[in-house]
């Protein structure tokens, strides 16, 4: 009978050298290198006042080092992080097997805030000195994460101040029944629960007093409307998305289109990306490439190099609106933001319909069901311009209401149909969306070929819809949607951990720094080769 060799794979002491366990050419030997050698950390010391007296902390490098890998590998929960520092050869090489607690982690996370800036900048700059930078085109774009807040704490003031008060009149009655079956012989344990819940609804009601008291103001949107706050997350905001209503962040991210480097990652509390370009466009704008004329090349990165191109910014239709538009015009910045009606007009979306099997979870659209019949147009009407008249198809005269209106710059003529004609009308319901509700119709007609100054819409429409436009906005696609499905799919960030904008933003430009530092990775970051040498020959 054949013999073998007896596998143990029971934990044991191994003489290993855990330099030796971050191979060259990974992720992680590249940001071993990055944090030792790249990074300034320095500021990361006025945390500290342990220079005499107390235990001695963690090195801000090492706990980057974890964090940073772990995102990398899908795993954001800090315990879980923690419990990898003791059993994964890995994390135990980039912590050198001086595993930190999970409270730890979690405190270094959460207390980033503006320190994680320069350090994404510092990736960026090493980035651009390898040429993974173009410049040529940026998109825009962001994506929307539920956050660590609860939906149901969402509301205005005044539902505050109502939901506050329920919670207070439903203690009292609670506490009055209570008092009334003193005298009865109940159960030791109905008295128990119901003083547990009088307990805990009198706290409710008295943290919302507090909220109330701590905040003073409603939160207003950005056309002056007044905006729902949260009890958990105040600075979080309830966003529609395709799978319902959720509270989180907006986290928006600005990406090359050489190499789909993030050159710019922000997290916002706001559903509306409208109010979100200028922001971003703002931080970005010394990254941006200018016509120079020829002159003059500079190599670093906050200036505007390598080519007489200007940078191209695109930007789906979220961002668009005429204030932007005009402010990137003031900008004299070169972008193609997209409308609402973009795809309607473009022959490569006709299609896209059969694509669309649900409807819409948030409110439907789409009007008219499929196959209904066509109601009457403007061109169905005989209009005589000169006679100053309007017949229907129904052959009735339609009065007119008005000569010289003017909409978006464009004089149009009103006309409409008296009671008398369109009430007993047999074409009602071919004539009138509502026949149930509109008595009668009224229809424009515009007048033709005029001469009037084109707003920034009307001129992005004409270049988008242009064959130089379509073939450069096409290429957005390909730049920004691979990055969210690499952080979203592979990096598994379904959800922001953190409460507050500032600790979102650093969490999100974290997982920016970690598609940078992977494409540092893959496209060959060279070390200085007597380190190298030195890691893959062990001398």
């Amino acid at each position: 009978m054949a013999r073998y060799k007896t596998i143990d794979t029971s934990p044991r002491f191994l003489a290993l050298d855990l330099r030796q366990q971050l191979v060259a050419g990974t992720f992680e030997q590249a940001l071993d290198w990055l944090v030792d050698h790249e990074l300034d950390l320095s500021g990361f010391d006025i945390r500290y006042r342990n220079d005499s007296n107390g235990t001695p902390a963690y090195p801000p490098g090492l706990l980057l080092k974890v964090v940073l890998f772990a995102y990398s590998r899908g795993m954001i929960s800090s315990r879980q992080i923690a419990r990898a520092c003791q059993e994964q050869m890995t994390f135990i090489a980039l912590c050198g097997d001086t595993a930190p607690h999970f409270t730890t982690i979690a405190d270094f996370v959460s207390t980033l805030g503006d320190d994680i800036a320069p350090l994404f900048a510092r990736i960026l700059y090493l980035c651009d000195q390898q040429g993974l930078i173009g410049r040529e085109m940026f998109a825009i774009d962001g994506v929307k994460l539920p956050s660590n807040a609860s939906k149901a704490k969402s509301g205005t003031r005044a539902e505050f101040i109502e939901r506050a008060a329920k919670l207070e009149a439903t203690a009292k009655v609670m506490l009055a029944r209570h008092r009334a079956e003193d005298t009865n012989d109940t159960e030791p344990t109905m008295d128990i629960k119901a003083a547990t819940r009088i307990a805990r609804l009198t706290r409710d009601a008295k943290q919302i007093r507090d909220w109330l008291e701590s905040n003073p103001n409603e939160r207003s949107g950005t056309k002056g409307t007044i905006r729902k706050s949260n009890l958990t997350d105040n600075e979080s905001a309830k966003m529609a998305t395709a799978k319902g209503v959720m509270q989180g962040y907006c986290g928006v991210a600005v990406v090359d289109a050489k190499h789909q480097i993030i050159v710019d990652a922000q997290a916002h509390g706001t559903g509306s990306e409208q109010s979100l370009l200028m922001p971003v466009v703002r931080v970005i704008e010394p990254l941006l490439a200018k016509d120079t004329g020829g002159n003059g090349h500079d190599t670093n990165i906050h200036t505007n190099i390598h080519t007489n191109t200007p940078t191209l910014i695109t930007a789906d239709a979220g961002y668009h609106s005429e204030a932007n538009l005009a402010a990137l015009a003031a900008m004299n910045i070169n972008a193609l933001i997209a409308d609402n009606g973009m795809r309607g007009r473009d022959e490569r979306f006709a299609d896209q319909a059969k694509h669309k099997v649900k409807a819409d979870p948030l409110h439907d659209k789409r009007g008219t069901a499929h196959g209904a019949e066509r109601r009457f147009r403007p061109s169905d009407f005989t209009y005589d311009a000169k006679a100053n008249s309007c017949i229907c198809p129904a052959g009735q005269s339609l009065y007119s209401n008005g000569s010289h209106c003017t909409v978006n710059g464009r004089t149009h003529h009103k006309f409409q149909g008296s009671l008398a004609a369109c009430v007993p009308c047999a074409k009602r319901a071919k004539c009138l969306r509502h026949p149930d509700k509109t008595k009668t119709r009224q229809v424009a007609f515009f007048t033709k070929h005029q001469v009037s100054p084109l707003t920034h819409t009307q001129r992005m429409k004409e270049r988008i819809d242009s064959d130089e436009g379509k073939r450069l906005y096409g290429q957005r696609f390909a730049t920004v949607e691979p990055v969210f499905g690499n952080i979203r799919h592979n990096k598994r960030l379904d959800r922001f951990t953190l409460r507050g904008q500032k600790k979102v933003d650093g969490q999100w430009k974290l997982y920016a720094m970690v598609h940078n530092i992977e494409k540092l990775a893959n496209h060959g970051f060279a070390l200085p080769k007597e380190i190298a040498a030195r890691r893959n020959l062990n001398v």
